[in-house]
């Protein structure tokens, strides 16, 4: 089986002051996570404020971000939505343009209506009939209970799934879990949540990561390192990073990627759409205190 291995950043969504989108400034994320040398991206998940787009303008990015990729690095779609006839659309649509995998959390609708163990299923297995692999969004966000049991059924049955990226409490030893029950099923064990629980993750099994699009480049050879059974490298490779993926996963969030862009002239605004608070001053601060020692590409991929 494939292995998916290293860093899948998130790309954020850039927006022009005005709160419309700016084509040519996500063509520019594009361009700078490439150079980053990730080892594939994602678009309109959570952290590019899925939640704030119309479907008119996630066809519009879908279109525009597998265009201007033109296969340089993988590209996963994120296609989640609480209606499975939604859901199987757009895995149709992210195939048709050339997505090599989708990504979709469970269904669900606010914190009380969310799908049952059965119709969770259910909606994974008719995109898998779509033909196009799938990764699996475990995260709290939605707050559905994905348990092992049933990750470890959905992913021997659904053939089509192939990867899980948990961001659930406790994310090693659910990884080392499901490895131990369905490891021949899994081709891409993933972590996300900015990395920040990335070492555990590494040694319970996990080949790659999702994280945000900020400093991607500074923690790729975490994994790297990690994979070559260099571990006191890699522990301090992960040492030298942490103290800003804990500012990002705590203080900033999503706004982190962009204000970074920002200040590396990779986009002219970092706008989010109300409600969403533009980042304060004095986190913003922080952030680039922590990660100007780290010069990541990000910070200088426009000047």
């Amino acid at each position: 089986m494939t292995q998916y291995r290293g860093i899948w950043p998130v790309a954020p969504t850039a927006f022009h002051p005005d709160g419309t989108l700016d084509l040519e400034g996500n063509r520019r994320i594009l361009d700078c996570m490439v150079d980053q040398g990730v080892d594939g991206l994602c678009i309109l998940a959570n952290y590019s404020e899925q939640f704030l787009l119309s479907d008119t303008e996630r066809e519009t990015l879908t279109r525009l971000s597998l265009e201007h990729v033109a296969g340089r690095v993988p590209v996963i779609v994120t296609i989640s939505h609480f209606a499975s006839d939604i859901v199987v659309a757009r895995a149709q649509h992210a195939k048709e343009l050339g997505a090599n995998i989708v990504m979709m959390m469970a269904p669900y609708h606010g914190a009380l209506l969310k799908g049952s163990p059965t119709q969770t299923f259910e909606q994974f297995a008719r995109v898998g009939e779509v033909g196009i692999p799938i990764m699996l969004q475990d995260a709290p966000l939605s707050g559905v209970e994905l348990d092992v049991p049933l990750l470890v059924k959905m992913v021997k049955e659904i053939d089509m799934l192939k990867l899980l990226k948990i961001e659930s409490v406790g994310t090693a030893a659910k990884l080392r879990a499901l490895l131990t029950e369905a490891s021949a099923y899994i081709d891409g064990p993933f972590d996300g949540e900015e990395g920040i629980t990335l070492l555990a993750d590494l040694d319970a099994g996990a080949t790659g990561s999702m994280t945000s699009a900020t400093i991607p480049d500074q923690i790729r050879p975490v994994i790297q390192l990690h994979a070559k059974g260099q571990r006191d490298a890699a522990i301090a490779a992960y040492g030298r990073v942490l103290p800003a993926i804990n500012h990002e996963n705590r203080q900033c969030g999503f706004r982190a990627a962009k204000e970074t862009m920002v200040e590396g002239g990779v986009i002219q605004s970092a706008f989010c759409r109300h409600p969403i608070q533009p980042l304060g001053s004095a986190a913003r601060a922080a952030l680039m205190e922590l990660i100007r020692p780290l010069d990541p590409v990000a910070l200088r991929w426009g000047k």
